[in-house]
C-alpha cells in the first residue's frame, strides 16, 4: 500500500513539474519584441508570422486574425492578406527605443486564464527625464490548449485602462 501511495505521489509531482508554464508564449511573443526593437535586427520578425501565429496564439485567436488579415492596414498586392494593425501591437507604437527593463509576471490562473503582465521601458533613449522614465505595460492572456498554453487576447494598459487586441480585431472586421 505504501508503495502504491509513493508512486501516485511521484506521478503527481512530475505532472506538475512538468506542467506547461504559461509564460512560454508570452516569452517567445517578448524576446521577439525585444529584438525587433533593438536597432540591430536585421529582418524585423512579425509575431504574427505563421510560425509564431500557428504556436503561440489560441485557435479562435488565430481565427479572427486571418479574418482581420482581409483587411490590411496598408496597400498590398491585390488578393494578398496583410497586417490590419499597421503598427507594433506589444508596444502599442511605431517608434521607440530599445526595450529595457523587460519584466514577465504571471497571475494565478483564474477561471482557465492566466493574465501575465509585461512592464517595459519604451522611451529610455529620449533626452526628456519624464518619458525616459516610463514603464509601459502589457497583458497577455494565457490558456491551456491542446495541452500547451497559447495567448488569447493581448491587453495594452493605458490612462483609459485596458484595451482588447481581440476587440479591436472584431472592430477591423466590421469595418469599424
Amino acid at each position: 500500500m505504501r508503495n502504491i501511495l509513493l508512486a501516485t505521489a511521484a506521478i503527481l509531482f512530475a505532472t506538475n513539474a512538468f506542467a506547461a508554464d504559461p509564460t512560454e508564449p508570452v516569452k517567445k511573443v517578448m524576446d521577439t519584441t525585444v529584438k525587433n526593437w533593438s536597432g540591430e535586427a536585421d529582418d524585423w520578425k512579425y509575431i504574427f508570422d505563421e510560425d509564431l501565429l500557428t504556436t503561440l496564439f489560441s485557435k479562435a485567436f488565430v481565427a479572427q486574425y486571418r479574418e482581420a488579415s482581409k483587411k490590411p492596414a496598408s496597400e498590398v498586392e491585390s488578393g494578398d492578406k496583410g497586417d490590419p494593425f499597421g503598427y507594433d501591437v506589444v508596444t502599442n507604437s511605431q517608434d521607440g527605443c530599445p526595450l529595457q527593463d523587460v519584466a514577465i509576471t504571471p497571475a494565478p490562473p483564474k477561471d482557465g486564464v492566466t493574465d501575465v503582465t509585461v512592464k517595459f521601458k519604451l522611451w529610455a533613449c529620449m533626452d526628456e527625464a519624464e518619458m525616459k522614465a516610463t514603464v509601459d505595460q502589457v497583458n497577455f492572456d494565457v490558456i491551456e490548449e491542446d495541452g500547451k498554453p497559447v495567448i488569447s487576447d493581448i491587453h495594452r494598459v493605458g490612462d483609459d485602462g485596458r484595451d482588447s487586441l481581440v476587440q479591436e480585431m472584431a472592430n477591423i472586421i466590421k469595418g469599424e
